[in-house]
């Protein structure tokens, strides 16, 4: 089995950056599930190949992390496009951080 990717581990990473520095959890939020949906899956590929383990268990983990992984990415794709962001540099747009800046003026 093969867990299809459209975001890299850099990109991921990118995007919860972006999404901490200008305190909109939301998309970092998906993209730390993905992150962990990854390692789930990695991990069932190393439980699958264990002596005396029950192959057909790890396998459908593995499966259902597949289709929990691909509805997730999509997601992503999706808040990105509809936020605006960049999606060379997967840069928050301007005016979200504008707003989250006068947001916290405001607090001040």
């Amino acid at each position: 089995m093969i867990l299809q990717r459209r975001f890299s581990d850099q990109e991921l990473e990118q995007i919860i950056e972006e999404a901490t520095i200008y305190m909109c959890a939301c998309p970092g939020q998906v993209a730390v599930q993905l992150r962990t949906l990854r390692e789930l899956f990695r991990y069932q590929g190393k439980c699958e190949i264990e002596p005396g383990n029950d192959v057909a268990v790890h396998q459908a983990i593995a499966a259902a992390t597949i289709k929990a992984y691909a509805v997730m990415e999509d997601c992503l794709d999706q808040v990105l496009e509809l936020e605006g962001w960049d999606r060379a540099t997967l840069q928050m747009p301007e005016g979200l951080r504008r707003k989250r800046a006068e947001m916290l003026d405001r607090d001040d």
